[in-house]
């Protein structure tokens, strides 16, 4: 229990001193990408979820994979496909005889959702049934098999990822269902200088083995800790009348955003700006977030929210233009 303002600020100085190491020893196995690394610990301390966008090769499961070793945090990885059913990933029920009594009862096998952290690699390639199970295990934090409820080990933390270039033969996630996902990240290209460097390492020596830097209790401890991060009534204004203005009845939207927004955000990308704003000014050894944590975190929260109208991608306008142009209109 923290029971002083000194204490609030050395648990805020351990989760920032313990994010240093965490980046430093992900360095040793993983070139660039420090924006998307920075916002999955952001979304793990904030008990988020993540999807990842990226064409093949961008390390996508290399980086998920380092980051368990980490955080000393068990690892799964589901490879989704056609033929994937619900009762594949959630574990399921066997008849078993004992031999001595020659009783038989059924024993529950857990399937690879029970891990600490869980890669659902191109999670649009498998039907909505198996996509809705996973779902309901972010949701609820348990999977049920023949009505008993099994409760997945805390912290769960669900990355799925989606390959942008092969559409045919897909399950797209509703809106709906995104909208469950804190965050949405693209994955860019590395730089030529960061292409070299990854060519030389992975081409010359194998990938290290990575040390833990925290153990699990203190990740449950941070995130606890992170809720009680005070947050100023004007950084929550600033962060609602953002989301207002991706909805068409809302005073804070224009015409213009009218016209390129189609639907947007609901509540629940409110609520996930303010959490994430508070662990990005924690990770940076800081109090309290404030309207520049909001914008840092605002485009991961609204690329998979807001849907675009015909206007807007005959036009090339995209989530970068469309917050941009938010910025403008509310900090005017």
């Amino acid at each position: 229990m923290i029971n002083s303002s000194q204490e609030v600020e050395q648990e805020i100085l351990n989760i920032h001193n313990t994010f240093k190491k965490i980046r430093t020893e992900l360095s040793r196995a993983i070139v660039g990408q420090d924006t998307v690394i920075e916002k999955l610990l952001i979304a793990l301390f904030a008990r988020g979820h993540c999807m990842l966008v990226g064409v093949p090769g961008l390390a996508k499961t290399l980086i998920i994979k380092s980051l368990g070793q980490t955080l000393g945090l068990s690892f799964s990885r589901i490879q989704f496909t056609p033929d994937l059913m619900p009762t594949d990933i959630t574990g399921s029920e066997v008849l078993e005889e004992d031999r001595s009594t020659g009783t038989k009862a059924f024993r529950f096998i857990k399937g690879p959702l029970f891990a600490n952290i869980v890669l659902a690699d191109e999670i649009n390639r498998t039907p909505p049934k198996t996509q809705s199970a996973l779902l309901e295990a972010m949701q609820e934090y348990n999977v049920t098999i023949s009505g008993t409820a099994f409760d997945l080990e805390r912290p769960f933390f669900v990355l799925a990822t989606q390959n942008p270039i092969e559409q045919e033969g897909t399950y797209p996630l509703p809106e709906a269902q995104l909208d469950r996902f804190m965050f949405s990240l693209w994955l860019d290209y590395p730089s030529f200088e960061e292409e070299i460097e990854i060519v030389e390492r992975t081409t010359s020596r194998e990938i290290p083995q990575l040390e833990s830097c925290i153990e699990r209790a203190d990740i449950l401890k941070y995130q606890e800790i992170i809720r009680k991060v005070p947050v100023a009534r004007n950084t929550i204004e600033y962060a609602t009348r953002m989301i207002s203005a991706t909805r068409k009845e809302s005073s804070y939207c224009d015409d213009t955003l009218r016209g390129w927004i189609r639907w947007g955000a609901g509540p629940r990308a409110t609520q996930n700006l303010i959490l994430a704003s508070k662990v990005r000014a924690v990770l940076h050894n800081r109090l309290s977030p404030d309207s520049s944590d909001v914008d840092a975190v605002a485009e991961a929260i609204l690329r998979h929210r807001i849907v675009t109208t015909f206007n807007a991608e005959a036009e090339g306008v995209g989530i970068r233009e469309i917050l941009s142009h938010i910025l403008e209109k509310i900090k005017d």
